[in-house]
């Protein structure tokens, strides 16, 4: 894939028609995941293409999974069945943390009861993203985990030392909460790769602290219980079984509710109510806490329906309404907000979203950084953003930072023209 230089896009006035979202990155990944160390073969219909989806792909290859992407709508996984076919290998993963915590707690599981070494490295940025909080979890059970860097960051050396310690309920696995939902899930998608002799037996996670992006945790869940693990949540307790991922046969990923904030806002600012603009592959249904957004989105005043498959928003008041919001538990659709906050007629505040400074970019000073171009004003905290809109807007060329999340959600700015059609002004999005 060749990388483009810059995308310029002119000042925008109007939206309509309809727009299929791609699948969700967040499903796509535990999908392929839990498919790719089963037993039995799995079709997914709706996979995600994406660089995350691609390296855990060529990951599980490299492992021995039979993959097959048959076409746009079906990828065929016949899975290891918790087993590598190798004994050693070196994955690289990119910037994708999709893919390195579960991969990482994955394979510490398996290496403890049929050995092996295996090295997992990404880009330079995934080698200053945390890890460390998971790493100490999965060593508390025995798990061999090196550290081949700095310590607590990747990349990462697993490789067998034994049989694993079991859990008990005075011996809970402790995983913190408040750095990233990422580690909790990878416990909880690796731990019934234990395969235990007892199948009564459980390993008992506890959350320290806050859990923040809670939603992803409900999307693990439903995952695994669609592969046939039924985890029992007894608030931020769990309780996983020792019983391995089954393939389900037929799994369908639904679209993506992280990529459909992008013409949601696009609607809202710019989709007549006569002519709204409809986002189908996401519906009432969803189980993605980024749906949320729609709801953020008719409290700044835009018209939104929800359907069983689609969502159809339009222009409801403009200027928008400003929010203040408690962002934890959708923190990528947070980031399509900070940029809606340049339509409102006031400032807007995104609270409770220090999570960002750990992604693929630290996304608090990136998104406080990228909207001050356009003209707006902008106070970073340590854990919230206040936006107010810009009085005379500036023609701007945005930053991304190597961030997919950056490059879309500074495409609404482009529909300035609503906002300002005697000042409107054109702006160009970098790499």
């Amino acid at each position: 894939m060749v990388a483009a230089r810059f995308l310029d896009i002119p000042p925008l006035e109007r939206v309509a028609g309809r727009i299929r979202v791609p699948g969700s990155k967040s499903i796509s990944n535990r999908s392929l995941l839990l498919a790719g160390f089963a037993e039995g073969t799995t079709t997914i219909e709706g996979l995600l293409d994406s660089d995350d989806t691609r390296v855990m792909i060529a990951a599980l290859r490299t492992l021995g999974a039979r993959i097959d992407v048959r076409d746009a709508n079906e990828t065929r996984v016949v899975g290891i069945a918790g087993r590598p076919l190798v004994s050693s290998a070196s994955l690289f993963l990119g910037n994708a943390g999709t893919a390195m915590r579960p991969l990482a707690a994955a394979l510490a599981i398996t290496c403890t009861r049929h050995g092996g070494a295996y090295e997992l490295r990404g880009t330079p940025r995934m080698h200053e993203r945390p890890i460390g909080d998971l790493v100490q979890a999965l060593r508390s059970i025995g798990c061999g985990v090196d550290y081949l860097g700095a310590d607590g960051y990747p990349p990462l050396r697993v490789f067998g030392v034994g049989s694993p310690a079991e859990p008990t309920r005075t011996s809970a696995i402790r995983v913190r909460g408040d750095v990233s939902s990422q580690f909790l899930s990878a416990l909880l998608m690796a731990l019934p790769m234990r395969c235990a002799a007892d199948a009564a037996d459980h390993a008992v996670i506890e959350v320290e602290g806050a859990l923040i992006s809670r939603p992803y945790v409900d999307i693990t869940l439903d995952v695994l219980a669609r592969f046939g693990v039924a985890i029992v949540r007894d608030g931020d307790d769990f309780r996983v079984p020792a019983l391995p991922p089954r393939a389900p046969g037929r799994f369908v990923v639904e679209g993506d509710a992280s990529s459909a904030t992008y013409p949601i806002a696009w609607g809202a600012i710019a989709a007549d109510p006569t002519s709204p603009l409809r986002i189908e592959g996401i519906g009432v249904r969803s189980i993605q806490g980024d749906i949320a957004f729609a709801d953020a989105v008719r409290a700044m005043g835009a018209n939104v329906t929800f359907g069983e498959d689609h969502v159809v928003v339009s222009r409801g008041r403009m200027p928008l309404a400003p929010i203040s919001i408690d962002a934890n538990a959708m923190p990528d659709a947070a980031m399509t907000l900070a940029a809606l906050a340049l339509y409102a007629d006031g400032p807007s505040r995104l609270s409770n979203i220090a999570s960002w400074r750990v992604k693929e970019t630290d996304r608090l000073a990136a998104m406080a950084t990228e909207l001050r171009r356009c003209g707006a004003k902008v106070a970073e905290g340590a854990d919230f953003l206040e936006i107010a809109p810009p009085e005379t807007w500036s023609a701007a060329a945005f930053d991304t930072y190597d961030d997919h999340r950056m490059a879309m959600a500074m495409s609404v700015a482009a529909f300035n023209a609503v906002a300002a059609p005697d000042g409107a002004v054109p702006i160009r999005i970098r790499d």
